[in-house]
């Protein structure tokens, strides 16, 4: 009898949880998935699938960081959709024909091909960072996080986010170095 009594309370408080969840990480989620998809009409429905996905858990409410489990959650999400995407989008298009012309672009083909290269070279330098350094990195340049957001979402110390920053920076600026002006 005290089970059952329990039991709806225990329920009040996961549905609590999940709430408070869903106010304090839907913008940043949504943010985090912006950047990375074509289409910003496929965002909330991405940010739906992590929810879901930690509505489907047991404890919600147990997670010890729920920052970290969130982003991690999302970085799953985007790698599911491009299998997903991979698998149902061999073949579905359709071949251009010599009777079709494409718009040109406005952004000159140099410029193009040097902002390539330039996005290689980043690739490559952040490849040389540690782990902890391109985390830090990608989340408080790329991403455009707060260093507080990106040592909690770390679970380091803001003081070794900073840290992790600087000599990351250090890095990429001293790789970079010269590169543009050859």
């Amino acid at each position: 009898m005290e089970r059952a009594r329990s039991r709806p309370s225990e329920m009040a408080a996961r549905d609590a949880a999940l709430a408070r969840m869903a106010v304090s990480y839907r913008e940043p989620l949504s943010r985090f998935f912006a950047r990375r998809v074509r289409e910003p009409a496929d965002v909330p429905d991405l940010v739906q699938e992590v929810f879901l996905r930690l509505a489907r858990m047991p404890d919600p409410a147990a997670i010890e960081k729920p920052e970290h489990f969130l982003f991690v959650t999302a970085a799953n999400v985007l790698r599911d959709r491009a299998r997903r995407a991979a698998v149902r989008g061999n073949g579905l298009h359709d071949p251009l024909s010599d009777d079709d012309r494409l718009a040109s672009s406005e952004i000159p083909a140099d410029r193009v091909l040097a902002g390539k290269e330039a996005a290689s070279r980043l690739r490559a330098v952040l490849g040389e960072l540690s782990e902890r350094q391109r985390d830090v990195f990608v989340l408080r340049v790329l991403e455009g996080m707060k260093m507080a957001d990106v040592a909690r979402a770390l679970s380091i110390s803001t003081r070794a986010a900073e840290k992790h920053q600087a000599k990351a920076l250090a890095h990429v600026a001293a790789a970079l170095e010269g590169w543009r002006d050859s």
